[in-house]
């Protein structure tokens, strides 16, 4: 066995390292592949709009009973004014105004942007929330939060 044969033959090095290679880049773009095609990819970009309201309680005017959110479950209630005052413009359909009781008043009827603003009749003792559902439909989340005065 010559020595300095074994040293200076490297025939089999580069084969082995092709290989290997070869297997690296092919598991990394299949993980690539299957995370857009089970939908990872998408998942991502699904966030919650960042928006800011204001809401306006006016308990001198007198609600009917079964409009909006107001249910006569008090005798007293008011019109509330919700406007979006600043931040992402959000799909109308993506989002509704909610009470206690879960209780669905109308949406906006636009794309809702700043300055934009509908009034619900209310409770004086409802806690009213603006609501985003995501595109899917299986995520939600409380863009604002108003209680009533009496709540």
């Amino acid at each position: 066995m010559n020595l300095k044969q074994l040293i200076h033959e490297d025939d089999a090095v580069s084969p082995v390292i092709g290989v290997i290679l070869m297997v690296a880049i092919t598991v990394i773009l299949a993980a690539v592949i299957a995370s857009f095609v089970l939908g990872l990819g998408d998942q991502a970009q699904q966030t919650t709009p960042q928006a800011s309201f204001s809401f306006d309680y006016d308990g001198t005017t007198s609600p009917s009973p079964g409009v909006g959110l107001y249910d006569d479950s008090t005798g007293e209630g008011g019109d509330l004014t919700v406007t979006h005052d600043g931040g992402d413009t959000i799909a109308d359909a993506r989002v509704d105004i909610v009470d206690d009781d879960d209780s669905y008043a109308h949406q906006f009827g636009s794309e809702i942007s700043a300055g934009v603003s509908t009034t619900v009749e209310v409770d004086n003792d409802d806690t009213v929330r603006v609501i985003f559902t995501g595109e899917s439909g299986d995520s939600s989340s409380t863009l604002a939060t108003w209680e009533a005065p009496n709540a």
